[in-house]
């Protein structure tokens, strides 16, 4: 849902992306710092670092858009670099679930299926588009989405029961991110019926 609302912000982070490139920073420089970020905040939410966790998930995110306008912005866009945006994801999304499981601030089941979720919501878009089928913000809780929900429940959880709130993110995801593979499902069926029948 919010895949239109992340190329807007790429288009007004020019600046940074200029400063980036200004130092030296490739797009794969910077995703790569991004996982550095996302793999620190989940030892943050294993040891019950909230604030410093959420500081550290906001800053993965930030990474994730900035190195997407830097690519834009100077025409380093490459097909690997795409390939390894999308694969680095997954690693920062299931790093971050992992660190919530470890601390104890979720139910493990839950969990898990928050991690099942996140990661068939990316595999059915690649294998959507790989089938020639768009899947740009088709369903409820792409990565943006997920990221905000989880740094909106962290801040939460720093004033007022930390395991009560987290837990209920973790459940609100579990069940967006699994209810958009259904979304995404049912889309590319409809999508690949119209093709057969036209």
């Amino acid at each position: 849902m919010l895949t239109k609302l992340k190329k807007r912000v790429q288009q007004m982070l020019t600046a940074e992306a200029k400063v980036a490139q200004k130092i030296g920073l490739t797009p794969n420089m910077i995703s790569a710092i991004g996982i550095a970020f996302a793999f620190l905040s989940a030892l943050a939410y294993a040891e019950w670092h909230l604030l410093l966790a959420t500081v550290l998930l906001l800053l993965s995110g930030f990474c994730d858009v900035l190195d997407g306008a830097l690519a834009r912005l100077f025409q380093e866009t490459t097909a690997f670099g795409g390939f390894l945006d999308s694969l680095l994801d997954r690693y920062a999304d299931a790093a971050i679930y992992v660190g919530i499981i470890l601390g104890s601030l979720c139910d493990a089941p839950w969990g898990l299926m928050a991690i099942i979720g996140s990661l068939l919501v990316s595999y059915s878009r690649a294998r959507a588009e790989a089938a020639g089928i768009k899947m740009e913000s088709v369903g409820l809780a792409e990565r943006a989405e997920r990221i905000i929900i989880l740094a909106i429940a962290s801040i939460i959880a720093i004033f007022w029961q930390p395991k009560e709130v987290i837990n209920a993110s973790i459940i609100l995801l579990a069940i967006l991110s699994n209810l958009t593979v259904l979304q995404r499902s049912l889309h590319v069926h409809k999508t690949l019926k119209k093709k057969e029948t036209s």
